[in-house]
């Protein structure tokens, strides 16, 4: 069902959102010194902090960045050999205009190999929310695949707390749990809580041979309490393993716009008018949407090419393979084995039944399937993702300073989505629109080494650079939204590729 009314809804939410003066933040400063700390966390102005690079290193600095604000939640841990950088966007500002949130997170390890003591630099993004409906043709059971009906979620928080009369769901807010650790520096912990999100979900086919979606209009706008992601990092100096547990929450949905209809958790309704007993959860129920989370994956090392597959040998790069009771294993090309990604040490999540317990303290526990994907039926959306393969192009910079000999191979690499290790789709096949916790989890195997204290050591600047590719996260955020913003077009139009970065010579 097209809704056409859901454009004059998000155009509405827009003007609104354009005229409200942004509050005030207090962000910290972001400098290279921090990387040479064992760890640190802030929240910064990350723009702030590409606009002085750019300028330290004779690099044009990206539109999107140039008189725009962003605020990231950052986390840095650089001990036993490790370096982790992690950045959760809060907000984005643009001129004069009220802070907007886009759910994106990334991590960036960085460490050398157990066994040949190679660099390796590992790089994991959550991509996206994706709701799907089964048909008679699905080609993978409880799961989204090509002949499903499909939904992408392009999560957005208005801070529209001014105008609560007449949008009182669209007021976001986010908030951050500290990074703490144990005292020798093995045990760390963080996260990060997006909360009263709204999410425009457009239709999507995800067939490699002809990936696209519907770039007209959305088909639905949903309201839901969190997206929160919570990570528990452990080193193992004896076994020198890392690994790093990441537990997602989607919260359960309250509002959803579909058509000329709005359902809540007490009916169905037309402007004031209840048309229905029907709940949102009565909806989502008889219509069989699911739910899912699509991330994906790369690594890359200096003199090797790496490949990925299961213990058994199956390859799952560009595949779809059923991963649910097992691993993913990465190794360099000679048979050195580099990171695990192990989906059956958690295959279940929890579910929590709202209609029955509105309290949500009881929950149901069911099988979540997870199955890797062919690359091109995301990363060739020229649409839906245009911006990330697009603006991804600068994305070396991050490594020609971290370790030099990786900057072509990251050109090649880390800059095409298409070249990525692996796409994972986790899905959620009982659903109905309630609260879902899950976390799996992935180790990496490096050269451990003992924890120093918390000082200015150079021969911890290995780390330095990750921050480049959160750069590119605000900037394709940035231009997302600037891009809703403009006259829809008859059909979608991929951006013109940036032309690839030199390597600053200082």
């Amino acid at each position: 069902m097209k809704i056409k009314n859901l454009t004059a809804i998000l155009l509405v939410s827009i003007a609104l959102f354009s005229i409200i003066a942004p509050s005030v933040r207090a962000a910290a400063t972001l400098t290279k010194e921090d990387f040479l700390k064992d760890s640190f966390s802030k929240t910064v102005d990350f723009f702030d902090y590409v606009r002085t690079y750019a300028a330290n290193n004779n690099i044009t600095v990206p539109p999107a960045a140039q008189n725009y604000h962003a605020y990231l939640y950052t986390n840095y841990i650089n001990t036993s050999g490790l370096h982790l950088f992690y950045a959760g966007l809060d907000n984005v500002t643009f001129g004069n205009e009220a802070a907007l949130r886009i759910p994106m997170q990334s991590f960036i390890m960085h460490y050398k190999t157990n066994e040949r003591t190679r660099d390796v630099i590992l790089a994991s993004t959550f991509l996206m929310l994706l709701a799907f409906n089964e048909t008679g043709n699905s080609i993978h059971p409880d799961s989204p695949d090509m002949n499903d009906t499909l939904w992408a979620s392009f999560s957005l928080g208005f801070d529209l707390s001014a105008f609560n009369a007449i949008l009182p769901f669209l007021n976001s807010k986010t908030e951050t749990f500290p990074l703490t650790h144990s005292d020798d520096n093995l045990q760390w912990s963080w996260g990060m809580k997006y909360i009263n999100l709204t999410a425009l979900w457009w239709q999507t086919w995800i067939n490699p041979a002809d990936p696209r979606y519907e770039h007209n209009q959305p088909a639905a706008i949903t309201v839901y309490d969190e997206l929160t992601f919570t990570y528990n990092l452990t080193i193992d100096p004896t076994a020198h393993t890392a690994t790093l547990t990441e537990n997602h929450i989607i919260g359960r949905m309250r509002n959803l716009l579909w058509g000329l209809f709005h359902f809540n958790s007490t009916g169905t309704y037309i402007g004031n008018l209840k048309t229905s007993s029907d709940t949102i959860y009565d909806f989502i129920q008889k219509n069989q949407i699911k739910m899912s989370i699509v991330n994906f994956q790369t690594s890359i090392l200096a003199d090797r090419e790496t490949y990925s597959q299961t213990p058994t040998g199956q390859n799952v790069t560009n595949t779809e393979t059923a991963i649910s009771d097992t691993s993913i294993d990465t190794y360099a090309d000679d048979g050195e084995k580099i990171s695990e990604a192990n989906f059956g040490t958690k295959k279940t999540y929890n579910l929590f039944n709202y209609t029955a317990d509105p309290t949500e303290t009881d929950y149901t526990t069911y099988n979540a399937t997870a199955r890797t994907a062919k690359a091109a039926g995301y990363a060739g959306n020229a649409g839906l993702f245009s911006y990330h393969t697009g603006l991804m192009k600068v994305l070396p910079l991050v490594v020609v300073h971290m370790f030099p000999g990786l900057y072509m191979r990251a050109l090649a690499t880390i800059t095409n989505m298409s070249r990525a290790n692996y796409f994972y789709v986790i899905a959620y096949p009982t659903y109905s629109g309630y609260r879902v916790e899950h976390d799996p989890t992935l180790t990496v195997y490096l050269t451990t080494e003992t924890p120093t204290p918390d000082i200015l050591n150079p021969q911890k600047l290995g780390g330095i650079l990750v921050v480049g590719i959160i750069a590119i996260v605000i900037i394709i955020a940035a231009t997302l939204v600037l891009r809703r913003r403009k006259p829809k077009q008859t059909s979608p139009q991929p951006p013109a590729p940036p032309q690839a970065p030199q390597p600053p010579t200082s």
